[in-house]
Order: C-alpha cells, then sequence, then structure tokens
C-alpha cells in the first residue's frame, strides 16, 4: 500500500467500518476456531523483514489460533506511520497493516505513552518532564536507563501532545484500536527479579526514584489538601500523595485517551503492571477494551501458578469489567510451560494471554500455543 492508499484508510471512518469493528474477546472474520481464549501477540519494530516474510509469518500466527498483533508503532522516539506532530522513521505500519488484516488478524497499534525521547521536546520542554523528590528531572537524570525520560501527567500540554499521537492512530481506519504501554509513573521499586540487573537493592521507597514532585504537582497537590508533599514526613505511606498520582495516570486513560478512542469507534488496551503500586498505575480503575498485565513470572522470582494467581487477582479487581489478557514473556518459559499458563489463565477467570514476544515465539512454541488453545 503505497502512501496515497495509506491516506485514504485514514480519513475513512463511519457505520459501515464500526459495524464491523471486533468486540474484545471475538474472534476475527472468517475464522473457523472455537477456542476459549483469545490471543495478542506484541511484534517489536521490524523494518528490514519483506512482504513475503511478514506474509508468512501472519500465517503461523493464524495457524497457530493468534487473533490480535499489536506491533510496536510509536517507540518514544520516532513513529513508524505517516505522523504529521512526531518525527517519523519508516511509514512501517503502511506495510503490515494490510498484510495483516488480509490474514485475518486485528491489528492493535502498540505506542509508548509517558516516555518521551523525542529531541526536540526534550530540548524545548524541559518542563514537561517528572522531577523525582531529590529535585531531578528526568530529562537530564533518569533512572535505570536512559531512556526513562517520563512527562509529567499533571500538565495540560502533556495531555495534549500524547492525545495527538492517540488521535492520529485512532483515524486510521483498518486499525482495531490503540494499545497503551507505559502508561505510568517510573518505577519507585523494580520487580525483585530485576532489581540484581541494575545493582540496586530497593526495600523502600528511595527519593531518586520517586515521581513526580515538579512545581505542577505540587501545587495541585497543595490544593486539593493543603500539603506540601515535599514536607510530608513520610511520602511512602501518605494515602493522599499515593491517591493523587494514581488519578493522574487514571485521568489521561479514561477522560482524555479513552474518549479519543471510542469516537472513531476503536479498542483502548493497555500494558499494565501487576504491581501497580510501584508504578502508580491503578489500572483497575480504567474504562479499558482490555488490560493485559505483564505477569512475568521470572521477574516476580515465581512460576507458572502464579500466573493463575495473579488473573484471578486481577480479573476480580476490574472496576468497571475490563477483560483481563494474562501478559506471557515466552522467553522466559518453555514450550510446556508456556501451554501451562495459557492453560491456567483460561481456569483462572482470564479472556485470553498475550504474548511477548512474536519474536520469541520458535515453531515448537506455536505448536505449544495450538495444542493449549484446542485441546479440552
Amino acid at each position: 500500500m503505497n502512501r496515497r492508499e495509506f491516506a485514504r484508510l485514514v480519513g475513512l471512518t463511519g457505520a459501515g467500518l464500526a459495524a464491523k469493528r471486533l468486540l474484545p474477546g471475538s474472534l476475527p472474520p472468517n475464522s473457523t476456531a472455537k477456542k476459549p481464549t483469545k490471543v495478542w501477540v506484541w511484534i517489536g519494530t521490524d523494518l528490514h523483514a519483506t512482504v513475503d516474510e511478514w506474509k508468512s509469518r501472519f500465517e503461523v500466527m493464524r495457524n497457530a489460533g493468534v487473533d490480535a498483533i499489536l506491533p510496536e508503532i510509536y517507540n518514544s522516539r520516532e513513529a513508524f506511520y505517516g505522523s504529521e506532530h512526531l518525527p517519523v522513521g519508516q511509514p512501517w505500519l503502511e506495510t503490515i497493516l494490510p498484510l495483516a488484516k488480509d490474514a485475518g488478524l486485528e491489528v492493535h497499534a502498540w505506542m509508548w505513552t509517558m516516555p518521551c525521547n523525542v529531541l526536540a521536546i526534550v530540548e524545548k520542554h524541559r518542563e514537561w518532564f517528572v522531577v523525582n523528590r531529590l529535585g531531578e528531572s528526568s530529562a537530564d537524570k533518569p533512572v535505570y536507563v536512559n531512556y526513562y525520560k517520563f512527562l509529567c501527567p499533571s500538565r495540560s500540554d502533556v495531555w495534549e501532545f500524547v492525545g495527538k499521537t492517540v488521535s492520529e492512530l485512532s483515524r486510521i481506519s483498518e486499525l482495531d484500536g490503540v494499545h497503551l504501554d507505559y502508561i505510568r509513573f517510573p518505577d519507585v521499586i523494580l520487580p525483585v527479579g530485576l532489581q540484581p540487573k541494575y545493582h540496586i537493592v530497593q526495600d523502600k521507597e528511595y527519593p531518586q526514584y520517586d515521581y513526580c514532585y515538579c512545581d505542577v504537582c505540587s501545587s495541585e497537590f497543595r490544593k486539593e489538601t493543603g500539603f506540601d508533599p515535599m514536607k510530608l514526613e513520610e511520602p511512602s505511606s501518605d494515602l493522599e500523595w499515593n491517591r493523587f498520582r494514581y488519578d493522574r495516570i487514571t485521568h489521561i486513560v479514561n477522560d482524555i485517551l479513552r474518549p479519543i478512542v471510542h469516537k472513531e469507534q476503536k479498542l483502548l488496551t493497555a500494558a499494565v503492571f501487576p504491581n501497580w503500586k510501584n508504578v502508580r498505575q491503578q489500572w483497575s480503575h480504567w474504562r479499558l477494551d482490555g488490560a493485559m498485565p505483564m505477569l512475568y513470572s521470572r521477574f516476580y522470582d515465581e512460576g507458572v501458578t502464579w500466573v493463575g494467581e495473579q488473573t484471578k487477582e486481577e480479573v476480580g479487581s476490574q472496576k468497571y469489567g475490563a477483560p483481563v489478557y494474562s501478559g506471557l514473556s515466552v522467553g522466559q518459559l518453555s514450550s510446556d510451560e508456556l501451554a501451562r499458563a495459557v492453560r491456567v489463565s483460561s481456569e483462572s477467570g482470564g479472556s485470553g494471554v498475550a504474548l511477548f514476544s512474536g519474536g520469541s515465539m520458535t515453531p515448537d512454541k506455536w505448536q505449544s500455543l495450538k495444542r493449549a488453545l484446542t485441546e479440552k
């Protein structure tokens, strides 16, 4: 599909397309599969595969029982579609979108939400970025890794910036939805299995990882409560301060992004954390069409049984009944463990699974997935 055809698709929305829009958990058109779970696959940006290679990959996915793909279309630095407000690396979406649709797959654009590594934004709008309890901006001193430059969720300019990306994607007619990643604060405490990787021990909340104490957040909190967050004796245990930050992210999802996506008759999904308090992400209160908790068991020093326990807990916690799709890190699982995790998720009330990622799936794992979906 060339640029002109893609532009035409962006402008085509309406009742006819809306009538064909798939509901969460539904099967793609022409599917003969009968299975209790919906299967999603995250796909990292791959600009080198040929059209024939993509056709082959999508055929493998459909044969294994995959319903929907989540291609990485914006990585906080550049867009991989014809964006008019972000730097464009290559219009990758234009290549894979019609191929995936021809294969009978749903396509939901995976985008980074709160991190921003667009050079022009970092240089011109440093005030947009979160500030830790030491007064350090993530634009200047990001924690853990250099790309942890997170935007502040209290700023209207940030809402507008993020909303533009979501709006552009939502207007692409053939897309089925928008998938939010990194819709949160930086981790104040990393999962226990990841801390050794960064040579740190986080037995409590330390100030260098604790966000956001910028002028806007501090001012808004003072208006609501009468307290200055910088003067709180123990910020980590202050219920109002924690609630304030949860609500900042919830506001962006429910009041800003959801209306944009639903206006175009698309679905809104998000990748979320099981240890949600550590990233200030109260996603059980989000009005999503699908939540994908990243149940990467090795990061938490847990096994497959834990996936089921978490899935059951998270299904029961959803305030607005969002379907829960258990996120599985397939690189951490053997073929047998993957099959067990798929079954455990279904038995625990999950609506399906999301696999991270397509590039980590082997022929054995695709076969294992297929068996898990078809065996009684």
